[in-house]
């Protein structure tokens, strides 16, 4: 699945408009190498978004297509 829709399903970010400008500015990379949204998240990549001053930092646990909103959190694990 291409990366700015992952973000998007997996709600960390709410917009897949958004998450493709996140990608053009490098504010994303996966596994320490900035990407682009067309990039094919696979299970176990660990990405790192950077939101102003705070970076979060994820691995990724489930690549699906269709998630319920309850079910979303659980796509990804937060990474310390």
């Amino acid at each position: 699945m291409r990366l700015d829709k992952w973000l998007k399903v997996s709600r960390l970010i709410k917009r897949r408009t958004v998450a493709n400008e996140a990608c053009d500015n490098a504010r994303v990379t996966a596994n320490g190498r900035p990407v682009k949204a067309s990039y094919d998240v696979k299970v176990g990549d660990l990405l790192e978004l950077k939101f102003g001053e705070r970076i979060l930092k994820v691995e990724v646990l489930v690549v699906a297509d269709n998630v319920g909103k309850n079910d979303a959190a659980a796509m990804y694990k937060e990474v310390l």
